[in-house]
């Protein structure tokens, strides 16, 4: 069951840090690190710990023969770096958690063992329909109990076998009596992207194939041998269909499509928006769709229809209850009839503002991230002719919102190797076996281009993911302060 959800920060409070190591997962990435409060304040040896503080545990290391958690806390906007042994007590409470989560994540991270995990579904992500398990409109709480599985191999079998947790079965350890080697070892896209680049090419059996149904994703079932020529990070760009429902449909788009783009307008609710959309390249011309009424009279109020000439931020003085005070402007030129009149807009001025566009020029999609800010507004004006069925021509409208760097796998089908697809690594559930056969090439055909349509869910775990590194500028306050 597809959805996005909210982790309700668990009431039980934990007696140890060795009872938080013991139940909860602590993993090498941010969304793994756990973080908890304590009820009383923890004397170190340099560092005092307040009680209600949130301790972010980011990993457990060993401490001169002594197990020990590696711990963060954030003051003032300044890290303190410490470790906690696994031996201090205390009264310890589950932080509140705003992010949100897949249930595979939920699964593997957030719920610690012989305890129950209670979360809720976000509304603002989740279209409702009749395939869903929950009733129509449900904004209450669930509580998972997770039923695990064993997947194993048997000699002599390429296929998985999946063993329920609760089967009521004796098991035997026999390791030392076979021969490991005579298993099959099932390895993940992710397995396979470790290997060093001198292991590449290599052939593989697939033994779980994808559960898409799209190209070129369908072509690789159960039993098909590929080769696999090369792993590597590729730039794409995350687009979404331009409508106001939530219906729209997300891509992510190589650099190597081959159609071509026609700008359409931009939206912009803020003068700060305007300002980070500026270029070198052209002045920005916009009109106004709702009206600002200025609070100083240094500024200028906006009527509906009003068109402009965007130029560049400054720090103008305005007067402010009596006292002169510096504030952030948006310089502007007014289009009058006959003339041009240069006005001053607040940053922090709630508008409207859509783009009025004289570029006629087609752009290739990497000219367009040279050459303008994102998000920008296209459409597809000629067709990518090297795809069988190009998506993005039929979609009236798109919005590219930001370039994604992710993580490739270059194959082709061992048989009939006439052309090869990139396979994104961690959004393809696929296992396969390695194969000791020799590549008969090691230089790959021609890749096929393939725009790839991603879930509500992928869509917002790229951009979360994404967004980590990659910070915007902070909104402007909306009133003067």
């Amino acid at each position: 069951f597809l959805g996005l959800y909210k982790v309700v920060a668990d009431k039980t409070p934990y007696v140890s840090i060795e009872e938080i190591v013991r139940k909860v997962s602590i993993g090498p990435t941010r969304f793994a690190h756990p973080c908890f409060y304590s009820a009383e304040d923890i004397k170190l040896a340099n560092f005092t710990i307040k009680h209600g503080e949130q301790i972010t545990f980011s990993s457990v290391k060993e401490v001169n023969g002594t197990m020990a958690v590696n711990c963060v806390v954030v003051r003032n906007n300044q890290s303190h770096s410490f470790t906690l042994p696994l031996s201090q007590e205390g009264e310890f409470y589950e932080c509140e958690d705003d992010q949100i989560y897949t249930l595979k994540e939920i699964a593997e991270w957030k719920i610690p063992k012989c305890r129950n995990r209670i979360v809720k579904l976000s509304n603002s992500l989740h279209t409702w329909d009749s395939s869903s398990p929950l009733p129509e409109n449900f904004d209450g709480c669930l509580i998972l109990m997770p039923v695990y599985e064993v997947q194993a191999v048997m000699k002599f079998r390429k296929d998985i076998v999946h063993i329920l947790s609760d089967l009521d079965v004796e098991v035997k350890d026999i390791t030392d009596c076979y021969d490991i080697g005579s298993f099959l070892q099932p390895l993940s896209l992710e397995d396979i992207f470790e290997r060093t680049s001198k292991e590449f090419p290599m052939v593989a059996e697939i033994m779980e194939g994808p559960s898409r149904s799209q190209k070129p994703y369908n072509l690789l079932s159960i039993g098909k041998e590929i080769v696999i020529y090369k792993k590597y990070q590729a730039a794409r760009v995350l687009a979404s269909e331009m409508r106001s429902d939530s219906s729209k449909r997300h891509f992510l788009i190589p650099m190597s499509y081959k159609g071509k783009f026609k700008r359409r307008p931009r939206e912009f609710p803020t003068a700060y928006d305007l300002e980070i959309a500026t270029s070198v390249k052209e002045h920005l011309h916009v009109v106004a769709t709702k009206a600002f009424t200025s609070p100083h009279k240094e500024l200028f109020s906006v009527s509906v229809g009003d068109q402009f000439l965007v130029q560049q931020c400054q720090t103008s003085e305005v007067l402010y209850e009596g006292r002169k005070k510096l504030i952030d402007v948006l310089v502007c030129e007014q289009i009058l009839s006959d003339s041009y009149k240069k006005v001053l807009l607040p940053m922090y001025m709630e508008g409207g503002f859509v783009e009025v566009i004289y570029d006629k020029k087609q752009y290739h999609l990497s000219e367009i991230c040279k050459e303008f800010h994102l998000p920008f507004n296209v459409k597809v004006s000629v067709r990518d002719l090297s795809i069988e069925e190009d998506v993005l021509a039929a979609v009236p409208g798109l919005q590219f919102e930001e370039e994604i760097t992710d993580c490739y796998l270059l194959i082709s089908s061992a048989s009939s190797p006439v052309e090869s697809w990139e396979i994104p690594v961690y959004r393809l559930n696929m296992l396969v076996h390695l194969l000791s056969k020799e590549v008969q090439t090691v230089v790959p055909p021609v890749t096929r281009t393939t725009v790839e349509e991603v879930s509500e869910e992928e869509y917002y775990m790229l951009r979360r993911y994404e967004n980590l590194t990659l910070h915007p500028p902070p909104r402007p306050p909306k009133n003067p302060t």
